[in-house]
């Protein structure tokens, strides 16, 4: 029986994890690797044959619809969006994707869209991806796809009650597992999100991802120390030193554009 060669693209390592550990008990599927990255993606995309591809759509430096666009939609395998959309506007998914899986996800719901992609892997000349793909990318270009509404408050529960947190009380966010660690006026709170997740949910204009690990509140910086390869330490009004990445530094230098 020929498998079907499968490629993960995630940034998130428990996202890649989770898709894996599901993949793994299905016999018709081979995962042949895993990408960190947007470019890393494009890379293994035009070294090896490949049937699919479960893409995140929100990734640092080049996100799902750069990559499609890189390869170019004829050269594109079968694509699985992985999103966290959730408070986006899902329609132009829905209309011109082969599927999404909106995180987070289970087993069935993973099993479902990877048997819709084997039925549209058997029958692939005569559908018409190609075609939904280019509409994909044109309603992303004209920002069809992405409509943020972002959440102003979370349900936290602790100790077996439920609470209310709004998101300005936040000081930063730390990334535990399959949790997120909220930080809060010298208290924390666990929430199960992922980074991802919680970095679309957040209005950017306020919060910004600072390394793979950490999510900060901007109004919370008290001083940034610049460090070698365009990395920082920031030191938080509470005391709290983090250190960003070079990966991230975008985000950051965005920030001081704006402050100069």
């Amino acid at each position: 029986m020929t498998k079907i060669r499968v490629l993960i693209v995630d940034d998130e390592p428990v996202a890649r994890k989770g898709i894996r550990a599901l993949l793994n008990d299905i016999p018709e599927v081979e995962v042949v690797g895993e990408c960190s990255t947007g470019m890393e993606a494009v890379a293994v995309i035009r070294a090896q044959p490949l049937d699919l591809v479960f893409l995140d759509v929100q990734m640092p430096e080049m996100n799902g619809f750069e990559v499609i666009e890189h390869i170019g939609v004829a050269r594109m395998p079968t694509v699985i969006f992985v999103t966290a959309y959730d408070q986006y506007a899902l329609k132009a998914f829905e209309v011109h994707a082969l599927d999404y899986l909106l995180k987070p996800f289970n087993r069935e719901r993973l099993h479902q869209a990877l048997q819709r992609a084997l039925r549209h892997l058997q029958r692939r000349h005569h559908d018409n991806l190609e075609e939904r793909l280019l509409a994909l990318l044109e309603a992303y270009k004209s920002e069809a796809v992405v409509v943020p509404t972002y959440v102003q408050r979370l349900v936290v529960k602790s100790a077996g009650y439920i609470f209310f947190l709004t998101v300005d009380e936040i000081d930063w966010i730390e990334a535990a597992g399959n949790y997120v660690r909220l930080h809060v006026a010298g208290k924390t709170h666990l929430l199960r999100e992922t980074m991802s997740a919680m970095e679309q949910k957040l209005d950017p204009a306020t919060f910004v991802r600072i390394h793979r690990s950490a999510i900060v509140n901007l109004h919370r910086i008290k001083r940034l120390r610049p460090l070698q390869n365009s990395e920082y330490t920031l030191l938080l009004h509470d005391g709290t030193e983090l250190t960003s990445s070079r990966r991230y530094r975008k985000n950051l230098n965005v920030l001081l554009e704006s402050s100069s």
